[in-house]
């Protein structure tokens, strides 16, 4: 089933990437939870692994097949070493070293390096001024939510903040390369993206951590895991493929400025945090920043000079 890539989104798609945010918002949260139970790897492992369980399955009652392509297998394992393996390594190992606050600023940088990566290979997605300014504000958005206090550090854990720019890097290079998957239904591009992390991350979650060797984790720790697995992954890749398909690299990879406001707005509506001026002017510049990217506000001004 092929779709087409229109490029701009409507209210329905802006509607997934607010669903995605909010699904990946909430996986910091039960992140957090689940390690206190259980080691980083074999947590990745645990949530890649089940999220391709849940996915093989629905794909199955849906009617469709895995790939029987060996290209497409390729291509579907090269995706995963950027968009799982490397990207959760460097992310877990980052984080030992630098704040969560921190560690958000830099992996908000995700849209720049999409836009940049886009422009050198794909025609349809070149760079524009819009884009550039958008990143700029959507970037310094993030930076107000999260407090300039968050900055104060940096430079002092060189190799973990490259960790964390890694991350970002990792991510723009596979939303840009998973655009040759768009003729895929986005359930088998999701599917066959989280089995071939499952496999590489098998052995390397054996080796670093023994999980058979280790304790049970709590209630708790298995909620969270399976938030994180089932929502935060299964049902997080059924829409970012989605999105891709038909919007493009540059568009999807925009959810990384929505997670900082997704769990504030959790936060003030499931916990009753107060809403502080820094951040809904974050929100603002967000907002003001994912309007240039998109471009059609530019034109609108345009017609009307």
């Amino acid at each position: 089933m092929s779709q087409s890539i229109k490029l701009t989104m409507g209210p329905f798609e802006w509607g997934l990437i607010i669903a995605l945010s909010l699904l990946w918002g909430s996986g910091f949260f039960m992140t957090e939870l689940a390690l206190d139970g259980v080691p980083p790897v074999t947590l990745a492992f645990s949530r890649v692994s089940l999220a391709a369980l849940a996915l093989y399955i629905i794909a199955k009652i849906m009617g469709y097949s895995l790939p029987r392509d060996r290209n497409i297998w390729i291509g579907l394992t090269i995706m995963s070493l950027f968009n799982n393996v490397a990207a959760y390594t460097l992310t877990f190992w980052g984080q030992t070293q630098i704040t969560g606050s921190l560690a958000s600023v830099f992996n908000a940088t995700s849209p720049l390096f999409a836009i940049l990566i886009a422009h050198a290979f794909l025609r349809d997605e070149r760079l524009t001024a819009g884009k550039i300014i958008g990143v700029i504000l959507g970037l310094g958005g993030v930076v107000v939510i999260v407090g300039f206090d968050a900055l104060k550090g940096l430079g002092l854990h060189v190799l973990a903040e490259l960790a964390v720019v890694g991350t970002a890097l990792a991510y723009a290079i596979a939303v840009v390369y998973g655009r040759r998957f768009h003729a895929q239904p986005p359930i088998v591009t999701a599917a066959g993206q989280l089995i071939a992390s499952s496999v590489i991350m098998l052995p390397i979650a054996a080796y670093f951590d023994q999980f058979w060797l280790l304790d049970m984790p709590s209630t708790t720790a298995w909620i969270a895991i399976l938030w994180i697995a089932l929502l935060s992954t299964a049902a997080a890749y059924l829409i970012f493929f989605r999105v891709l398909a038909t919007s493009g690299a540059t568009n999807v990879i925009l959810v990384t400025f929505l997670i900082p406001p997704s769990a504030i707005l959790l936060g003030f509506v499931f916990l009753g945090e107060r809403l502080e001026f820094q951040q809904v002017l974050g929100m603002v510049l967000i907002a003001l920043g994912l309007l240039a990217i998109d471009g059609r506000a530019f034109g609108w001004f345009k017609q009307r000079l």
